[in-house]
């Protein structure tokens, strides 16, 4: 039954109830809700709205919010494990480092074994967290918290460990795999932006008190960018140079994780080239809701650039060698448009004048 009709939108509301008594199904009622209005958009040429494809972080429902306040807290128990196992899993090499990490973190774990003994689930609870007039925790399994922070979707992140980097390979990874990512097909694109998630996670968690916030909130910011809908493969390139770069970060020396601000600029340029290259890629593939997730990160970490004492470069800024490429992405089927050259999209960068004085941020190595 309509009860409200408005230029853009009309209300319905549907009642549960039948003749015979019987209730009906309405599991699953969302998407299949979704699923007919897309038909309605075709049939009638409207304005499509964005899809259901089940990457939205998933939101503490009033319960939890409300019961985090009379706790005191400044947030729930699901936000504050979804930022933890986030963490755990971006840094973990393997099962144990990753069960281990959580349990250091303070966070309860129950595992789940198959009848073989191995290792096929867990769930995590908050100290201190109890369902209401009752001693029970309040667990959560890993696919409860967030679509990719599953047991199998964790694993995917797992990763050999390499040899410790400074902040300047670090930087050179980040840009190739920019520049890789910028050609990237749907499948390989897909692997490469949750990689690039980690890596966002593992820079804020490393970086200078400083900047530590501002990142912080731009790994969060770019956390649905990092999920895509649909096959993604695993062995691309530009992934792999983000999952090493994670690696040197998280094994450098913590000495040298300041490293001062013009190595902190360095890095955090590099960030804003891989995650508008992203923005780019998710905008081509028309995934409306990570394309808006990326370039919020992307402002956020130019935010965090402002802090070092270094403004940031900008899009109406000179070139430089520091300042992010504009990149061309065409959407594909396969690894970059067909019949491209090999440097197709990626324009060369202008030399810098040499009366112009020193370009922002260290110079390349090369």
């Amino acid at each position: 039954m309509a009860v409200r009709h408005a230029d853009d939108h009309i209300h319905l509301v549907a009642t549960l109830a039948r003749q015979d008594g019987r209730h009906p199904r309405i599991r699953g009622d969302i998407p299949r809700m979704h699923t007919a209005a897309r038909a309605f958009e075709t049939a009638w040429n409207l304005t499509p709205m964005s899809p259901l494809d089940r990457t939205a972080r998933r939101a503490p429902v009033t319960g939890e919010r409300e019961k985090a306040a009379r706790r005191g807290l400044t947030e729930s128990a699901r936000e504050s494990l979804q930022r933890t196992v986030r963490e755990a899993a971006a840094r973990a090499t393997n099962d144990a480092d990753f069960l281990t990490r959580l349990r250091d973190a303070g966070v309860r774990v129950r595992e789940h074994h198959d009848e073989n003994g191995a290792l096929d689930g867990y769930a995590v609870a908050l100290p201190g967290d109890r369902a209401d007039h009752d001693s029970r925790p309040v667990w959560f399994s890993g696919r409860t918290l967030a679509y990719d922070l599953s047991l199998p979707r964790i694993r995917d992140r797992f990763h050999p460990v390499v040899a410790p980097a400074d902040l300047a390979r670090a930087h050179t990874r980040i840009r190739e795999a920019a520049t890789l990512l910028a050609r990237a097909g749907r499948a390989e694109g897909a692997g490469d932006v949750a990689a690039l998630g980690d890596l966002l996670v593992v820079a804020a968690a490393t970086s200078p008190t400083v900047v530590r916030d501002q990142v912080r909130a731009a790994a969060a910011a770019f956390e649905q960018a990092s999920r895509t809908p649909g096959t993604r493969t695993l062995h691309g390139t530009a992934r792999a140079h983000f999952k090493a770069s994670a690696r040197a970060l998280e094994h450098a020396p913590r000495a040298a994780r300041g490293g001062g601000a013009p190595a902190v600029l360095t890095l955090l340029i590099a960030l804003v080239e891989a995650v508008e290259a992203a923005t780019a890629w998710h905008r081509a593939q028309h995934h409306d809701a990570q394309t808006r997730a990326a370039a919020q990160a992307a402002a956020l970490l130019r935010e965090a650039a402002t802090l070092t004492g270094t403004p940031p470069p900008t899009r109406n800024s000179r070139p430089s060698r520091t300042v992010p490429r504009t990149v061309r992405v065409t959407p594909a089927a396969g690894r970059g448009p067909a019949g491209s050259p090999p440097g197709a999209g990626v324009p060369a960068r202008p030399r810098a004048d040499p009366g112009a004085g020193p370009a922002p941020g260290p110079r390349s190595s090369r």
